[in-house]
């Protein structure tokens, strides 16, 4: 059993984001409770899509799956 989600945010010029790990922040809890479990199978079905692990571990929702490496940088001390 998993939860599916989709995500929208076009006033922030996001038409559809693929895979949103804060949005389940929230959704984990609701779905926790109404389900009884503190660990959900989470998928977002946005066209790219992708899985989530999470566990609801007191205030806090923990969050594994794969990631794709997009951009890279370095901080520099002035």
């Amino acid at each position: 059993m998993y939860c599916a989600s989709r995500y929208f945010a076009p006033h922030c010029g996001i038409d559809e984001d693929p895979v949103t790990g804060s949005a389940h922040c929230t959704i984990i809890p609701y779905w926790a409770a109404k389900l009884g479990k503190d660990s959900l199978h989470a998928r977002q079905v946005s066209a790219r899509g992708g899985d989530l692990w999470c566990r609801l571990a007191g205030d806090r929702v923990l969050i594994s799956g794969y990631a794709t490496l997009y951009m890279t940088g370095e901080i520099l001390e002035q």
